[in-house]
């Protein structure tokens, strides 16, 4: 029998104990580092956040949606509107005007070759249902302002009694702020020789405030500015404000921007596209030829 202090000397010694996995420990560190930087993200930008997250589930349960839902109207105010585009599906014009929508701007065109697909439907079922309608555009800063202009010009059948023509301005893909302003002024000099009345500005705060504040004050001002009790700018700068764009109207199904203007609803009329004005008669030949009288 072999000796038993020399069997335990013979026995295999316990197995080592197993190294920690090396990568654990950096992958801990980036998880917390990335926690940490969402935070500090998030506290800044948590307004925007919120919203982008609240519009994300909107349109994740629009299936769910009926078009009643109903958003209250903004309070110290009395007119109004939305603007919708293709993006709002099929529009149920009467119910959107029975909820007190007194204006609606319908997008009609964007750069150079596109037209929204719904913009005939809308323009002439909202105008029917009795709701004060315009148009507007949405500005390519990478295409030439006369061609998108003649687009716009193509599509719309603006007419007396009709709002205003709006271009919308706040693509930021540009690369020159001097060539954007340019060509904004274009669109906005041709139109406004085409239809006879001046087209309004849109865009939103931030936008607006770095490159178009200064350049074009002598056009009305049609502000996007969210989550705020009421536009940063004074009230003598602008004329609408948008102070949603995730609003509910019923006749919708969706999301939809809410706006509200600044005065009364005979204020906006003020605004409409004029009638054109009577030629006056030119003298007949007759009376040209006919000699004037001696005293």
């Amino acid at each position: 029998m072999p000796n038993s202090s020399a069997t335990r000397r013979a026995a295999p010694s316990a197995s080592p104990r197993a190294p920690r996995r090396a990568w654990r420990r950096p992958l801990l560190a980036g998880l917390l580092l990335a926690l940490v930087l969402s935070a500090i993200y998030y506290r800044r930008h948590q307004v925007q956040v919120n919203r982008y997250a609240r519009r994300a589930w909107a349109t994740f349960t629009q299936n769910g949606l009926t078009g009643r839902e109903k958003t209250p109207l903004l309070a110290g105010y009395s007119v109004h509107g939305i603007d919708v585009s293709a993006y709002q599906g099929r529009i149920d014009w009467p119910e959107v005007a029975r909820n007190k929508v007194r204006f609606a701007f319908i997008k009609a065109s964007e750069g150079a070759t596109l037209r929204d697909q719904r913009f005939a439907r809308n323009w002439k079922e909202a105008r029917k249902a009795g709701v004060l309608c315009g148009a507007y555009h949405y500005f390519q800063p990478n295409r030439d302002g006369q061609v998108q202009a003649d687009l716009f010009a193509r599509t719309v059948p603006l007419a007396p009694g009709d709002l205003p023509p709006v271009l919308d301005v706040e693509a930021s893909n540009f690369h020159d702020v001097a060539v954007l302003r340019r060509e904004v002024a274009r669109w906005l000099r041709l139109i406004e020789a085409h239809y006879g009345v001046r087209p309004i500005l849109y865009s939103n705060h931030s936008f607006y405030r770095r490159h178009l504040a200064g350049h074009f004050d002598s056009y009305p001002l049609w502000l996007a500015h969210y989550e705020v009790e009421k536009p940063a700018m004074p009230a003598n700068k602008w004329i609408i404000w948008q102070h949603s764009d995730e609003a509910y109207v019923p006749g919708i199904r969706g999301v939809v921007d809410f706006n509200v203007f600044q005065g009364s609803f005979e204020q906006l009329q003020a605004l409409r596209v004029p009638a054109p004005r009577p030629k006056a008669a030119a003298p007949s030949p007759a009376s040209k030829s006919r000699p004037a009288r001696r005293p």
